[in-house]
């Protein structure tokens, strides 16, 4: 069963927990999985993250709708809050796309490892939907994979040495987990096709793959660019 028909959070709970007593808007909201292509990747009306900075208030759109993009290789989950990724490695674990204990590798700007507030045991999508929307949030939701015993450890990639290095040393099965923020401003200092092209290497290679649009590091517009680029070849 999917959980995700598209809704809203309007509690201060998850993504929606941040300044939330300082900002005017006051949901957020969460896309529907019905995409199905690349095509499929369209900018919302909707606010998926809204954070007040120095005083300002900055509401971002994602997207309009998730997607499970299926390869010839293997599926690729696209959402734009990276806190997803939790509920859609259990989808795959579900559908056997691999086996737990697994190593995943993050390529991120931000490593994500954040402790989250409290831990969960239960695998049922229900639950692990309820727990990914409204306990976790961007910046924690590795560690309860972890604990879970879905992935073995973690591989970070959010450095020119961890492209240039690490990611010659992946051996075995993985799971590859992707923020599109690893291309925002903040990390040209990273040739382009260096990342671009590790990328779509380990693409190829890896049991499922999960990418998040992250509306609030990086236009969506330009995000959406890039995952058509990483994830162009090898369409089913």
């Amino acid at each position: 069963m999917n959980y995700y028909n598209g809704f809203y959070i309007e509690k201060p709970v998850g993504n929606n927990m941040f300044s939330y007593e300082q900002r005017s808007q006051k949901r957020i909201y969460v896309p529907a999985l019905l995409g199905s292509s690349l095509e499929d990747l369209q900018i919302s009306d909707e606010y998926c993250f809204c954070e007040c900075l120095e005083g300002e208030e900055i509401c971002c759109s994602g997207l309009e709708k998730f997607i499970e993009l299926k390869r010839e290789r293997n599926t690729a989950y696209i959402f734009d809050n990276h806190n997803h990724a939790l509920y859609f490695w259990v989808d795959a674990l579900e559908k056997g796309m691999f086996e737990k204990g697994i190593k995943l590798v993050h390529i991120d700007q931000h490593k994500d490892m954040r402790e989250p507030d409290r831990y969960i045991e239960s695998l049922d999508k229900k639950d692990i939907f309820e727990y990914t929307n409204y306990v976790l949030n961007v910046g924690n939701f590795i560690k309860p994979a972890l604990e879970m015993g879905i992935f073995s450890e973690v591989i970070i990639i959010d450095s020119e040495y961890g492209f240039n290095e690490k990611t010659r040393d992946i051996e075995g099965d993985f799971v590859l987990d992707i923020d599109v923020d690893i291309f925002s401003k903040d990390m040209d200092y990273i040739d382009f096709d260096l990342r671009m092209d590790c990328i779509k290497e380990l693409a190829q290679k890896a049991k499922a793959i999960t990418i998040a649009t992250s509306p609030y590091f990086i236009e969506q517009g330009y995000a959406i660019e890039l995952v058509k680029e990483m994830m162009g070849e090898y369409i089913k």
